[in-house]
């Protein structure tokens, strides 16, 4: 139990001393219960509760293991609240988010509720407190609910429980709630600025004193300010603070996210004071017609990507530290925009995106499903309100989305039918004005209400899900002409980590056979995603054909690519790892694949260079038949060395497909090959990469054997390889098919992750699989399958070690 003494901190200003309302961490000590049977605490049992902290999700890893379907039901969070005296001051529980319906009891009275994940609440707890131990009981269901969004058959994971931060408040009673900052004119020379809140005063009191507004630079100097006089009777009123124009403002952008602070008090007569702070960017930007997008009179780019709430052994219960790093990793890759698919995200993701400049499209997760009933909608009216009015003050959100594919897949009869779809997405585009006129509305894939909204998303999956990767350029023309406003969001296509090809295939849809072959055989492919091989090959060739395009075309004002990171989906168990949507730039776990560093090599600003691939280290080939090696780098050289021997310079060239030029025909050597890439930008070096290959000159055999081993990771933890060979032991690097790990014994496989080493079950990377195991004293017997392989098995004997906090492998002997 915690006890929180009831004390209020100091602020000084303007020569007065002014009570500060208290925001407190509330995530841990609280205790879990599945029980989806209970509507009330007092039905609960008292026994079963297992200790946990927050974030929380109860699908953390039954999302991703291999049964179908995951949990969809209630459970219970409990923990105590002990106040050292009866409470003066309103206690709050904010909850940032409770996926996707919360009840809230405290000592065993219903306090509120909330229905719609996604989205933060506060709770006034307060008369239902009393001094001494109370305790905090929240109901949270995430079972199957149609008249809510996001519907069922959306491509993700609607994940149950506490997934996001938990606050207590202490407040005044006489408090300023809901600050919203406009800035309604801003160019070079001047901004506008205008700060709306509202005061409550509690029914039976009065209110008399001081509003005070002012404004601080990010150096903390006071640049502007207002103060208005409050005479107000107990009720809750709205004022409006205009401050003077700010002159010459510093203006937000992604190369430079320039944050003024922005607060406002109420400083009364008698009593205590309150106080409410928004950071404040200034900027302004539109389309031109059928054109490009510009930024503070200047055009930009919008280099982009997605970003689902979700991470290898967390699911969507992401603490502070991942979601940053999410976004700085973004950033790192020179992306200065992000469309947050397909729901409002983790406040440390609007902060971090104001901070680092990243411009967001916020989306309402009005994800297919159609229209439902008055219920559906009334809920869907709501949860768009309380997300204006909750990110509002983000001056990194330039878009309100009202959602995506909404047509597609109707949950309720005649929920498809485009005349109540355009009437009601006529309502949510002027409700969003109506709440902020100063941010545009966009809807993606709804063409029968492309002209409801300011901006528009086809779907154009060029080399994907239909046509060519070459075809790209001639799609945004055709779109071009039909929306004023056209943004292209998602594009890209799925890669299953450590998969490669000598011949992936071409940009005209050709598969051409391999080197080996007596005679040239070529195939048509018609649709990647299905008759494809998911290889990082051709991905990295998609997405190289798609950047040289939109980097070169003057009119276009930008697309995102679709995922970032790998992310858990129920309507994908067939995937290379399965229930995994495997078309991100990371694995699930945020490591990179060799995609991310083709964006890398367009947009970012530090030096760097690549080659590809680190994870196709193992190649075959006839003598005398040279392999293409692209490096990819933003520096203006690079020098590739073939095992000490220089190959050349090559300049980098954008457009020069692939690699912007900087590509080498190489001759490998038969055994192990060393390959160092040198980057020089102004004639001065600023960047390396090195890496092996092991080059063999006879052509595999037919898969006869698994071969399994395992290696010490730097973790503690070892990996266990599965390799398929020929009878003379060569690898077979045209294996894809699945294989199944298992073990017996102490030391532990670790599963369900949904990544490329922690997954029980996923198809072969060029004839390899691996699997991460925990290991602990004892022996363990590891065993490979699958139907072509009836079992392999690996004897693994482990020991404490004398000094170390990690253990040896024993010999067989030992």
């Amino acid at each position: 139990m915690k006890c929180i003494g009831l004390f209020t901190g100091l602020l000084l200003l303007s020569s007065l001393v002014l009570a500060q309302r208290q925001l407190r961490p509330f995530n841990d000590d609280w205790t879990y219960l599945e029980n989806g049977a209970a509507a009330r605490p007092e039905q609960l049992p008292a026994t079963g509760w297992q200790p946990v902290a927050l974030p929380h999700t109860w699908n953390q890893w039954d999302a991703t293991d291999l049964l179908p379907g995951y949990r969809r039901n209630a459970s219970w969070y409990k923990r105590a609240l002990v106040l050292d005296k009866q409470p003066e001051d309103q206690i709050l529980l904010r909850f940032e988010a409770a996926n996707t319906k919360a009840r809230i009891f405290v000592n065993q009275q219903l306090a509120g509720e909330h229905v719609g994940g996604y989205l933060g609440f506060d709770v006034d707890i307060t008369p239902w407190l009393a001094a001494g131990e109370n305790t905090i009981a929240v109901r949270v269901d995430n079972s199957y609910d149609p008249n809510l969004i996001p519907s069922q058959k959306a491509d993700f994971f609607i994940y149950g429980g506490l997934t996001r931060d938990v606050w207590l408040v202490q407040r005044p009673k006489v408090h300023l709630h809901q600050l919203l900052v406009q800035t309604p004119k801003v160019n070079n020379q001047s901004a506008q600025t205008v700060a709306e809140v509202k005061l409550k005063v509690p029914t039976a009191a009065k209110a008399k004193g001081q509003l005070q507004c002012w404004l601080e630079d990010a150096n903390g100097e006071r640049v502007a300010e207002r103060a208005l006089p409050v005479d107000q009777d107990g009720s809750s009123a709205t004022y409006q603070l205009s401050l003077s124009p700010l002159k010459s403002p510093q203006l937000w952008s992604p190369e430079e996210p320039y944050l003024y602070h922005l607060k406002v008090a109420f400083i009364p007569d008698s009593g205590q004071a309150d106080t409410l702070a928004a950071k404040v960017g200034y900027r302004w930007y539109h389309f031109e017609p059928h054109g490009a997008f510009y930024l503070n009179g200047k055009r930009l780019l919008l280099r982009g990507t997605h970003r689902h709430e979700e991470h290898a052994g967390h699911g969507a219960a992401m603490p502070n530290a991942l979601h940053r790093k999410d976004m700085e990793d973004i950033k790192e890759m020179g992306a200065n925009f992000v469309r947050l698919g397909h729901y409002p995200q983790d406040p440390e993701v609007y902060k971090a995106c104001d901070e680092l400049g990243l411009i967001v499209w916020d989306e309402l997760p009005w994800c297919r499903g159609g229209i439902g009933p008055e219920t559906w909608q009334a809920n869907t009216r709501r949860l768009l309100r309380q997300q204006i009015l909750q990110n509002y003050n983000h001056p990194s959100i330039f878009f309100w989305s009202l959602g995506n594919e909404i047509y597609w897949l109707p949950d309720f009869q005649g929920g498809g039918d485009t005349t109540r779809l355009n009437d009601f997405l006529s309502i949510l585009h002027n409700l969003a004005h109506e709440l902020d006129p100063g941010r545009l509305t966009a809807i993606r894939k709804y063409y029968a209400g492309a002209g409801l909204v300011d901006v528009f998303s086809p779907s154009i999956w060029s080399g994907w899900y239909a046509g060519v990767y070459t075809n790209y350029e001639a799609s945004l023309n055709k779109e071009r002409e039909r929306y004023p406003r056209f943004l292209h969001m998602e594009y890209g296509g799925s890669s299953h980590v450590g998969r490669h090809t000598e011949t992936p295939v071409t940009g005209n849809g050709v598969l051409s056979a391999d080197a080996w072959e007596e005679t040239p055989n070529q195939v048509n492919i018609k649709n990647i995603a299905k008759q494809g091989d998911w290889t990082e090959s051709y991905i990295v060739d998609l997405f190289d054909w798609h950047l040289s395009v939109s980097e070169s075309t003057d009119w276009f004002a930008g697309n995102a690519q679709w995922a970032f990171k790998d992310f858990g989906t129920p309507l994908r168990p067939e995937n290379a790892i399965p229930y995994v949507n495997q078309k991100g730039l990371t694995d699930r776990a945020g490591n990179p694949k060799d995609a991310y560093y083709v964006f890398k090599s367009y947009w970012a600003k530090a030096p760097f260079a690549y080659i590809e691939s680190h994870s196709w280290t193992d190649r075959v080939g006839p003598e005398g038949q040279p392999r293409e090696i692209c490096v990819f780098s933003n520096a203006d050289t690079v020098e590739l060395y073939l095992n000490g021997a220089s190959l050349g310079k090559r300049v980098r060239q954008i457009g020069n497909f692939p690699a912007n030029n900087l590509r080498w025909p190489v001759l490998f050597e038969s055994g192990t090959n060393t390959l160092m890439a040198i980057a020089s930008a102004k004639g001065q070096v600023v960047a390396r990469d090195s890496m092996s290959v092991n080059y063999r000159y006879e052509q595999p055999g037919a898969p006869a054997k698994v071969a399994l081993a395992a290696k010490p990771l730097p973790n503690g933890n070892w990996l266990v390889e599965a390799c398929i060979a020929d009878e003379n032991g060569r690898r077979v690097l045209d294996y894809e098919k699945r294989m199944y790990f298992s073990s017996d014994g102490p030391s532990r496989l670790l599963v369900n992750y949904g990544s490329p080493t922690r997954s029980q079950v996923l198809e072969m990377a060029n004839g390899r699989a691996a699997i991460e195991l925990e290991p602990f004293p004892g022996r363990t017997v590891v065993e490979v399958r699958n139907q072509d392989f009836k079992g392999a098995y690996l004897v693994l004997k482990f020991a404490e070690e004398a000094g170390s906090e990690k253990l040896k492998m024993l010999s067989d002997e030992e």
